[in-house]
C-alpha cells in the first residue's frame, strides 16, 4: 500500500534533477551563455537608449524657389547670375546652394479648363488655344495632363504625358457641366502634382466664378503652395465689365497667382487667349531656380515667408521679381 507514495516521492526528486541536467546540457552547448551567466550582471549591463525627451532632431530640407524676373513692360529678363540675387527667409538672408538659369528641369503642367455652363460659348476657342499652347511648350522630358471641372473635377484618361496626340484628344473630349467647382479643381490638381518631380505648373482657364466647391479658398491656396506649383490664371471675360462678372472669384485667382509665383491674364478674345498662353510659355523658359537650406530659426511659425531681390544689374530697380510667397513647415492633411 506504500508503493504509490514511494513512486510519488521518486518523481518529486527526479523532476528538479531533470531540470538541472537540462540546464547544464544547454550551457555546455552554448559556452558564451555559460560565461555570461557566471559574470556579475552589473558589469555587463546593456547600454541605455537616449532619452527621447532630451534628443534633438533637426530636419533640414532643401527649399526650391523658382523665380521669374521681368522688366517694366512684362518681358522676361534672362542672363542674370547667382550674384544678382539676394534671397531671404523671414527677413534673414540665406545662402543660395543651387542656382540654375533657364531651368531645364522637367515641367509637369496641369491644364485645368472650366467647362461649366457659363463658359460653354467660349469652350471651342479655349480648346483650340490650349492645343496651340501644348504644342508650343511641351518637350519630350515634360508632361501635361488635361483636367476639366464643372460641378466635378476629372482628369483625362491620358494622365500626365508628353504625347501631343493624346493631349489633343484629351482637350477635345472634355465635357460641359453645370456648376463651377473652381477651388475643388485647384485643390485636386495640386494634390496630384504634389508627388511629381521638377517644376510644377497649373494653368487655369476660367471665368473666375465658384459655385459648387467643397473646399474653400484657403484650403485650395495652401494645397497649391504645398505642392510648390506655380498657378497661371487665364480669366475669360466674354463681355468686359458685364454686370454678371464674378469679381470676387477674379480677385481670388489674382491673389492665388501672386502667392504661388505665377501670374494672371485677362482674355476677351481668341487672340488675347493665344497671347496669354504665349507669355506663359516664354516665362517658363526663362525662369531661375534658387535653392537653399534654411538657416537656424528662432520662431516656430508654421509659415515661412520668402523674399527675393535682384541687385547689380542694369535697371535692376525697375525689375519685377515673382516667386512663391513662402512655404509651410507642417503639411496639411
Amino acid at each position: 500500500m506504500r508503493k504509490p507514495a514511494t513512486i510519488l516521492l521518486l518523481i518529486g526528486l527526479l523532476v528538479p534533477m531533470c531540470g538541472l541536467w537540462a540546464q547544464q546540457d544547454l550551457l555546455r552547448q552554448n559556452p558564451a551563455q555559460q560565461n555570461s551567466a557566471s559574470q556579475n550582471p552589473a558589469q555587463k549591463a546593456p547600454a541605455q537608449e537616449p532619452d527621447p525627451a532630451t534628443t534633438i532632431r533637426v530636419d533640414v530640407k532643401l527649399v526650391n524657389v523658382f523665380v521669374t524676373v521681368t522688366d517694366a513692360h512684362g518681358a522676361p529678363i534672362g542672363g542674370l547670375s547667382k550674384e544678382n540675387f539676394i534671397l531671404k527667409e523671414d527677413d534673414r538672408e540665406q545662402t543660395i546652394k543651387i542656382f540654375d538659369r533657364e531651368s531645364a528641369l522637367p515641367l509637369s503642367i496641369a491644364l485645368a479648363i472650366d467647362t461649366s455652363l457659363s463658359t460653354r460659348h467660349d469652350l471651342p476657342l479655349e480648346q483650340a488655344s490650349a492645343k496651340r499652347f501644348a504644342h508650343d511648350i511641351v518637350r519630350p522630358v515634360d508632361a501635361l495632363s488635361v483636367y476639366g471641372f464643372s460641378e466635378t473635377v476629372y482628369q483625362s484618361h491620358a494622365g500626365y504625358t508628353p504625347d501631343l496626340k493624346r493631349i489633343d484628344e484629351s482637350i477635345d473630349h472634355i465635357r460641359v457641366g453645370a456648376a463651377t467647382a473652381l477651388y475643388d479643381a485647384i485643390y485636386v490638381v495640386s494634390r496630384a502634382l504634389d508627388h511629381r518631380k521638377g517644376r510644377k505648373v497649373i494653368v487655369l482657364i476660367t471665368d473666375g466664378g465658384d459655385t459648387f466647391s467643397k473646399v474653400d479658398y484657403t484650403q485650395a491656396v495652401r494645397a497649391a503652395v504645398e505642392a510648390e506649383a506655380l498657378v497661371y490664371s487665364v480669366i475669360i471675360v466674354p463681355i468686359e465689365n458685364s454686370a454678371g462678372r464674378e469679381t470676387g472669384g477674379e480677385h481670388a485667382l489674382i491673389q492665388l497667382s501672386e502667392d504661388t509665383g505665377g501670374k494672371y491674364y485677362y482674355a476677351t478674345s481668341a487672340a488675347q487667349l493665344d497671347e496669354a498662353f504665349h507669355k506663359i510659355s516664354d516665362e517658363l523658359r526663362t525662369q531661375y531656380l534658387l535653392a537653399y537650406y534654411p538657416s537656424q530659426h528662432t520662431s516656430f511659425s508654421e509659415f515661412r515667408r520668402i523674399g527675393v531681390q535682384v541687385v547689380g544689374a542694369p535697371d535692376a530697380a525697375a525689375y519685377r521679381v515673382r516667386h512663391r510667397a513662402g512655404y509651410y513647415t507642417v503639411k496639411s492633411e
